[in-house]
Parts: C-alpha cells; sequence; structure tokens
C-alpha cells in the first residue's frame, strides 16, 4: 500500500504538507482522494478482527499517508467497531500530534460510535486527561452525535469544563461543536454560551454564532466584547433550586 501511495505522491506535496502540518512525520505527497480510495480497496473484505490488525500495520511507520490510511480504514468501518476498541483508538490519538489525524479519529470513528455504544463514561475520562489532543478528541466526537438529536449535556458539561483553556485546538473544538450544532438546535445552544460569553476565547465565539440569526449573534458578540455574560448566570435559590436573576 505504502508503494502505491508513493507513487501517486510527488515531492513538492509532501514538503507542502509537512510544512503545513507541522509534524514530524514523513510524507509522501499523496492526495487525501488517493489516500480515501487506496484505503477502501485495502480494507475491502476484511472482517472486524482483520481491519483492526491492518489498521495497527498502517499505523505502525511513521509516515503520514499510511497512519491517515489507517485512519480512514477505521471510518470507513466505524459501524463495526466495538467499545474494547477504544484502547486502540486511544492509542492512536495520543500519538497522532496533528489535528488532521485526530479529528477523522474522534469526529468520524469515535463519533460514529458514541452514537450507538455506550461510551460516555470514556470520553468524561478523556475530558480530564493531561493531552489535550484527547481532550479535544472528547469534544469532536459528539459532532455527529448532536447533529441526530442526541442529548447536549455532555458535550455542555465537558465544553464547560475546558471553556477557560489557552489551547488554541480546545477553543477551536468548542465553537466547532457549538457552530454545526446551531445549524438545527440554536436554542440550545444560545442557551448555554450566553451567560458564558465573558469566558469564552475570540474563535469559540466567531465559531458559535455563525449560523446563529443576526439578533441573537449580535447580543452575543457585544457581551464578549465588553467582558460579560450576555444574560445573568442563574444562582442556587433558596431550597436549592436555581432562579435567573
Amino acid at each position: 500500500m505504502e508503494s502505491e501511495l508513493r507513487r501517486l505522491g510527488t515531492r513538492d506535496r509532501a514538503a507542502g504538507e509537512k510544512a503545513y502540518l507541522k509534524s514530524d512525520l514523513r510524507f509522501l505527497g499523496a492526495t487525501l482522494a488517493d489516500i480515501r480510495r487506496t484505503s477502501k480497496e485495502a480494507g475491502a473484505g476484511l472482517d472486524r478482527s482483520d481491519v483492526l490488525l491492518l489498521v495497527d500495520e498502517l499505523w505502525r511507520e511513521p509516515v503520514f499517508e499510511r497512519r491517515m490510511a489507517a485512519a480512514i480504514v477505521l471510518e470507513l468501518r466505524a459501524g463495526e467497531l466495538r467499545t474494547e476498541d477504544l484502547r486502540l483508538i486511544e492509542r492512536l490519538l495520543r500519538e497522532s500530534e496533528t489535528w488532521a489525524l485526530v479529528d477523522v479519529l474522534s469526529g468520524d470513528v469515535v463519533g460514529e460510535m458514541n452514537a450507538r455504544l455506550r461510551i460516555r463514561r470514556t470520553l468524561d475520562r478523556w475530558a480530564r486527561d493531561r493531552d489535550f489532543w484527547i481532550r479535544r478528541s472528547s469534544l469532536l466526537a459528539e459532532l455527529r452525535p448532536l447533529k441526530d438529536e442526541a442529548p447536549f449535556e455532555p458535550f455542555a458539561r465537558r465544553a464547560d469544563r475546558m471553556l477557560d483553556e489557552t489551547e488554541f485546538f480546545i477553543r477551536k473544538a468548542i465553537g466547532w461543536v457549538l457552530r454545526e450544532t446551531s445549524k438545527r438546535r440554536p436554542d440550545e445552544v444560545y442557551a448555554w454560551i450566553a451567560p458564558r460569553t465573558d469566558r469564552a476565547s475570540g474563535i469559540t465565539m466567531r465559531e458559535a454564532v455563525k449560523y446563529l440569526d443576526a439578533d441573537r449573534a449580535g447580543r452575543l458578540m457585544r457581551a464578549y466584547k465588553e467582558h460579560r455574560p450576555a444574560v445573568s448566570r442563574a444562582r442556587p435559590a433558596r431550597g436549592g433550586r436555581a432562579r435567573a436573576r
């Protein structure tokens, strides 16, 4: 498989991709379309156990196209993966060290698993991990479920924990999930971000408001620029119940 990807690649593209991703991996210069086609052919007809062996073999060498092929093979067969396969995926995430691999593995592979399997405890653990790529993965794994009306609370809880982080890839991930969710569920997105506009970063806010109506988007951005919540936070009332100020 590597020889085919090498044949399809170019030196110029390899150098450009390596510089763009700022990666220590070796690059062959194959296009994503070529990697996807080759991955589909390599995984055709394999059962789940053989797919996992193929993925492990592809990932073994520090070559970007091989590792992207491994991620795409998992994406194409994500509907067959089981909870125990998260051990392998977590290892791949930790060894990725670039958004280009992490986002496929978390958003497409783990996202599909999250939509049909009970993996919330694993994602909650990931949200507390020291590795920011693992924390990012716990957020992006909600992208696909939230498109299918999954509960907003798991993402909201993890995002609230990370909202004050300065890491760009965390801030971007929170905004990305809010942006995509707002296409179908704008009320939930607005209700969550409005009391937090004084804590959110600029990149989070710009992503979050992209598909909201102009009135609500304007209200949120004004509050962000003034370093204040767009709406007052709820505070505990007597008897332990929350009320809005």
